[in-house]
């Protein structure tokens, strides 16, 4: 960054506000009545601030503080007396001093005086574009393509761009350790509508949006509360931004309903994440026109496998079967095991109203109490899945095994179905331990080989997570009235390891080839260096160690080494959090036509077949796999590349709004429980403070660094901990503590915990 004269070094020791607090929420102070331009104080402060005897440059040599001053309101023209204003100096010599000062500044170019006694920031422009990431301070980074740095904003010099929305941003001088910015130009804005609570005073109305980057509240006419009443949860939108109010002017264009209820809670999550709640009209009409009944003339054109023994196992709520298993003993001693997957591509043609919807949700979402599925209710539960004692057009893969689980030959195609049984993974579980039920030869069989599968990838490198998943028990209203944990056993290994195997070789089948052509893959690159070697240093803590004993930095000898960690701590009080830090420690799994292996499964080629009924890249590669059946030519690679980056994002926002969504039920199962105390196991630490999971529910919470008044505490990155800057008293993630329960806010589904000592 160029800047005239003296600027470019001149030194400004300011400290860049971290990026993000979640310990803070978003503070709101009172409103003047008769003034509905400034009541909200959550987008910097309106003139509250100006009125404070603070000044929080206090204590920096003069020179340094005018600089900060100029920085802090660079769009703005300043006279001696305006920044005697702001630093709060009234003594008549040093506001003279400044005056002497300014005259320096402008001799060295670093301001210019634009009419007599005026100065303003001489900035040669340097113009960047980027996205709008805000903070809870009500200020913002903006992320631009190609900078290596965030371009840091001030509340004070945003101009009205709010989180998400794509701006220009002119580079103003900033301190040594960050660039600063202020936004000049709004370039496009990512929603003008937004999720929150309304509420009413006798002359108007206020709209606080719930997100927690929405740092402005809404001036709402009472004329434009379309009905919605004090609490409410409601939809809004900006009609008028005047270039000099603090706070747009809203309107109500719908109205959820009661902040408190179920219903209301999951669409404005679903909302907030932009992601559909239901089904037009017109594509709800194109899928009730599909018929249930096979066409003959369709049943002939493929491999009819409607009298081999074939079962699904499943969930025991589930509606929508995606897979089914079927087994047959051959001739030659061997076994047939066909892995069959609902054959939605069939019914749903490319470019068609059906497809359409389906790649723009591209994912179902499966939220604490509901499933919102990518296709409609018809296709999802009726006409596509693979329901007992039904025929029905799949999509399978179908292996020659032997008795060791290896696989002599492999087949792809379509075919025709009749489930003779549906099991839930419980069933299936009961007959594996020892119980009698229906099938019980070949729900034993198939387990023996998915456990002999099983330890083929684990000796490879591949790696594999039991976390426990927790459930909650509803009542009729959707409210938690208890907790379980959700547990991987032999029936979920069994149905997972034949998925596992489908998908990994159908994508070696057309990867493999000399010349392959283009097709869609689950990528999953290596974990940074950095953040592995963090990890193998904290699980000493524990007595555990994860770096191959031979000193190899080979991938698959690294992956097994934590393989066999996460098998070591199984059943012990740290396993849940090994888990969670490894997960964390790698990269995010993604869709992508380049092919790079998946590095957490152990498998050079790898995609996702077998779930089209809930994913949109599973139908894209259906679709590619026919026409090369089929001997047709590669598809294009840019265009699937494109929607593979529009299946990624849409599967990170739905994976989201699943977390968000059982925070909610955690936060709401935990209300009554204020003031009680649990055992807890601290899960991460942070400069702000540290979040402790309670051992008996995993419901995490945070307890403030501002709560431990016994020392001042300060963050430790590199050993994951706070360490008290008198006592050296640390706590370290996993340290087992007790804490009580301090707040249970549901509006930003956050739980505040106070600690109450370590366990011994």
């Amino acid at each position: 960054m160029a800047y005239a004269g003296i600027a470019a070094h001149l030194l400004i020791f300011t400290n860049m506000p971290k990026k993000k607090n979640p310990g803070k929420g978003k503070k709101r102070e009172g409103r003047p009545e008769g003034n509905p331009q400034g009541k909200s104080n959550r987008g910097g402060g309106g003139n509250r601030q100006e009125k404070s005897n603070f000044n929080p440059n206090a204590g920096l040599p003069l020179k340094e503080q005018i600089v900060k001053t100029f920085n802090k309101h660079a769009a703005k023209t300043l006279n001696y007396k305006q920044i005697a204003g702001y630093l709060k100096i009234t003594d008549p010599a040093r506001r003279q001093k400044i005056a002497q000062i300014l005259d320096e500044l402008a001799f060295n170019e670093f301001i210019i005086e634009r009419s007599f006694g005026k100065y303003a920031l001489n900035i040669v422009e340097e113009l960047l574009t980027g996205e709008v990431a805000a903070i809870s301070s009500g200020s913002a980074f903006i992320i631009c393509e190609g900078q290596d740095e965030d371009v840091f904003v001030h509340a004070n010099n945003l101009n009205q761009a709010l989180h998400g929305d794509t701006v220009k941003v002119r580079v103003i001088p900033g301190g040594r350790k960050k660039i600063e910015g202020q936004v000049i130009e709004i370039i496009e804005r990512k929603k003008t509508q937004f999720i929150g609570r309304v509420e009413i005073s006798a002359k108007y109305a206020f709209f606080i949006a719930d997100s927690q980057k929405m740092n402005v509240d809404f001036f709402i006419p009472l004329a434009k509360l379309k009905g919605a009443k004090e609490g409410q949860k409601v939809i809004a939108e900006i009609a008028d931004w005047p270039k000099n109010s603090k706070n747009p002017f809203g309107r109500i264009v719908k109205v959820l309903g009661e902040a408190s209820d179920n219903d209301v809670v999951m669409n404005s999550i679903m909302f907030e994440y932009e992601l559909p709640m239901e089904f037009p009209e017109h594509v709800e009409k194109e899928a009730d026109k599909i018929s249930v009944e096979l066409d003959k003339a369709e049943i002939a054109k493929r491999r009819d496998f409607r009298d081999i023994t074939t079962f699904t196992i499943d969930p025991h709520d589930a509606k929508d079967f995606d897979d089914a298993l079927s087994i047959k003993k051959l001739d030659n001693g061997n076994y047939e095991i066909g892995v069959h997957i609902a054959d939605v591509s069939h019914y749903v043609p490319e470019g068609s109203i059906l497809d359409e919807e389906a790649y723009n949700r591209a994912t179902s979402v499966y939220l604490v109490d509901r499933v919102i599925p990518m296709l409609p209710e018809k296709l999802s539960n009726g006409v596509c899945s693979l329901r007992p004692n039904e025929e029905k057009f799949c999509f399978s893969a179908v292996f020659e095994m032997n008795e060791n689980a290896q696989v002599l030959n492999e087949w792809y195609g379509r075919t025709t179905i009749y489930s003779d049984k549906r099991f839930a993974y419980e069933d299936a579980q009961a007959i594996i331990e020892g119980e009698n039920g229906p099938l019980k030869s070949e729900v034993l069989l198939l387990d023996d080989l998915a456990k002999k599968l099983r330890k083929q990838r684990l000796s490879k490198g591949g790696l594999t997570f039991d976390r426990v998943e927790v459930k909650f028990n509803l009542d009729d209203k959707g409210a938690p009235t208890g907790v379980y944990f959700k547990e991987s056993k032999d029936a979920n290994k069994l149905i997972e390891e034949f998925m596992l195997l489908a998908n990994r070789s159908v994508a070696a089948y057309i990867g493999k080839k000399a010349k392959p052509k283009t097709f869609i893959y689950r990528i999953h690159d290596k974990p940074s260096p950095e953040k592995f070697d963090q990890f193998a240093n904290f699980v000493t803590k524990f007595g555990h160690f994860i770096k191959p004993k031979n000193g190899s930095n080979d991938e698959s000898q690294i992956a097994q080494s934590i393989s066999t960690l996460l098998e070591d701590a199984k059943g012990k009080k740290e396993s849940n959090l090994l888990e969670t830090l490894a997960i964390r420690t790698m990269a995010k799994a993604e869709y992508s036509t380049v092919n790079i292996g998946h590095y957490g499964l152990g498998f050079s080629h790898y995609s996702h077949f077998t779930s089209p009924i809930r994913r949109y890249p599973d139908v894209m590669l259906h679709r590619m796999l026919q026409k090369y059946l089929d001997g047709e030519n590669s598809v294009n690679a840019n265009e699937q590349e494109e929607m593979c980056i529009h299946s990624s994002k849409q599967e990170k926002l739905a994976s989201q709004a699943e977390r968000d969504s059982i925070k909610y039920k955690q936060v709401e199962f935990m209300m009554n429980r204020v003031g009680e105390e649990f055992e807890a196991m601290i899960s991460g630490v942070t400069e702000w403070g540290m979040y402790a999971e309670i051992t008996d529910n995993l419901c995490e919470g945070m307890i403030s660094t501002r709560t431990l008044t016994d020392d001042f505490y300060s963050f430790d990155q590199d050993n994951f901990c706070l360490v008290g800057k008198k006592t050296g008293e640390k706590f370290q993630i996993g340290d087992k503590i007790v804490i009580e329960i301090k707040n249970a806010d549901l509006v930003k589904r956050q739980l505040d915990y106070l600690f109450v000592k370590r366990v011994v």
